[in-house]
């Protein structure tokens, strides 16, 4: 879908749906009181019959109205000004898609720039309108035998005062390379295991390393792995005839003195707990266990279509947990390439294992800051539902930045404790460390275990096993987050 900005009054324009609001109390917006004034009020003629009230999510369309170029005017309920927010308002954009994916039309135009969204300005309004938008355009069909019809609906032209264009078209320009960066963390996570295997995403770095030029792309294979001293990274991969791999992507865009940030993934491509086995109802959606390398790969994609300011290295931990007569067991002792000893004490704790030895190898890059993102505790789910990210972290600027990134960008995180008091139920009587920490905040226990590896880092912890995808039913999916707040927050450091 092509998004154009325009400042134009919308009668001039010649289109297939011309889309206006309308308030609570069948309330004209200015856009749409200059349609009823050109059609000899026809609108206000049929608000009168009662069939639109102006609520939120309330619609209706108008056909061939007199004196007018758009064949038909869509009327959009938006409520009160002020009671909408970002929430109601993907709901008005999701509702009017929705509408014009069944009309035949070719294009549109969404005269709805004089809606006010609480705490949003020009750019930030758009940025959701936009992003809802190219997102909602979404569709995952490629092992459908039969595809979806191909969309009437190929160009949306939004229209704003001249004052805001550009602002309205930055805004465009960031949210369609957020979407295309959200696809990308989407198509990763809904192909099936049998297919996106570690080897498979190392080809896909590769293969975005030849599509940008400014990419420098490493893979690892499991003897690197295993040279490198990542004693606990490759204990989980070598369960599995799916070697593990470790992806390093180097974008270099900022100036060469500065230190680059770093975001870390868990790749974890398929896990089914390996020898502490996973129930087996529901384990199809472990695929979606390496959620957080996917959303590092939307992210590194935003940021190479936006051709950031910015240094950034992203660093993938990819392994395919696996039981059989080579995996590894609970009880079982590994080093890490930090030098510290780990008790496994139940294999389907791998994510911190891979994690951590990602993290310690990032160290190399001497970063400004680190976040690693991870479908890591089932935890994190009970504690936060699938609206929220968890956010953990030993630097309170960078959890700051976070969370201001994430409500910009309406991809929320909420910041639990990372007090030590915690760090003692991973004490193990046989190693350094051990890999759980009992049944009690088990979200918190996880990033204190990944804490032991990051004391040299400004380091942040996403737990991202609510928020990545969309569990059972017709609905279930990835959803492309936190590409929105990793963005915003790399938007931030750039100044974009």
């Amino acid at each position: 879908m092509e998004l154009v900005v325009k400042s134009v009054n919308p009668e001039t324009l010649k289109t297939a749906t011309l889309v206006v609001a309308v308030g609570e109390g069948r309330k004209l917006g200015v856009a749409a009181k200059q349609l009823d004034e050109l059609s000899g009020g026809a609108i206000s003629a049929v608000l009168k019959r009662g069939d639109l009230a102006g609520k939120v999510g309330q619609s209706l369309l108008l056909h061939s109205l007199p004196n007018l170029k758009a064949e038909r005017v869509l009327l959009v309920g938006v409520g009160k000004d002020e009671e909408l927010g970002d929430r109601p308002f993907r709901k008005i954009i999701a509702g009017v898609l929705n509408t014009l994916k069944g009309l035949a039309g070719s294009d549109a135009v969404l005269a709805l720039d004089e809606i006010v969204v609480k705490g949003r300005d020009s750019y930030g309004k758009t940025r959701l309108l936009a992003e809802t938008l190219v997102d909602g355009e979404y569709q995952f069909d490629q092992f459908k035998s039969q595809k979806a019809e191909p969309r009437a609906l190929k160009k949306v032209t939004l229209l704003t005062i001249k004052a805001a264009q550009a602002e309205v078209q930055r805004a465009v320009t960031h949210a369609t390379a957020i979407a295309n960066g959200m696809a990308l963390t989407r198509d990763l996570g809904n192909l099936p295991p049998n297919i996106c295997h570690p080897t498979f995403l190392g080809e896909q770095a590769k293969n975005l390393g030849k599509e940008f030029k400014d990419l420098k792309v490493e893979v690892f294979d499991e003897k690197k792995i295993k040279a490198l001293g990542m004693g606990s990274f490759y204990a989980v991969g070598q369960g599995s005839a799916q070697p593990p791999r470790l992806i390093v992507m180097q974008y270099n865009g900022g100036k060469k003195s500065e230190k680059p940030y770093a975001l870390v993934g868990k790749g974890i491509t398929f896990d089914t707990g390996g020898i502490s086995l996973k129930p087996g109802a529901g384990m199809d959606e472990m695929k979606y266990d390496m959620g957080g390398s996917a959303s590092v790969f939307g992210t590194l994609r935003a940021v190479l279509e936006l051709k950031l300011p910015i240094n950034l290295v992203c660093i993938l931990a990819c392994a395919e947990n696996m039981p059989s007569g080579n995996a590894s067991r609970p009880g079982d002792i590994v080093t890490t390439m930090s030098g510290q000893t780990v008790e496994i004490l139940n294999t389907d704790a791998e994510g911190r294992l891979v994690l951590c030895d990602a993290l310690t190898y990032s160290e190399r890059f001497k970063p400004q800051a680190v976040i690693d993102i991870a479908t890591l505790t089932g935890a994190c789910v009970v504690a936060l539902g699938s609206h929220t990210s968890g956010l953990l972290g030993n630097n309170d600027e960078l959890i700051g930045q976070l969370l201001s990134a994430g409500k910009a960008a309406d991809d929320r995180a909420w910041q639990l404790p990372l007090f030590d008091e915690y760090q003692e139920q991973l004490d193990s009587p046989f190693a350094d460390i051990a890999n759980i920490g009992g049944p009690k905040a088990g979200t918190i226990t996880a990033a204190c275990f990944l804490s032991r590896f990051t004391k040299n880092l400004n380091w942040a912890h996403l737990d991202i096993a609510g928020t990545a995808w969309t569990s059972g039913g017709k609905d279930k999916g990835a959803t492309g987050r936190p590409v929105p707040l990793l963005t915003q927050y790399l938007l931030d450091r750039a100044k974009a």
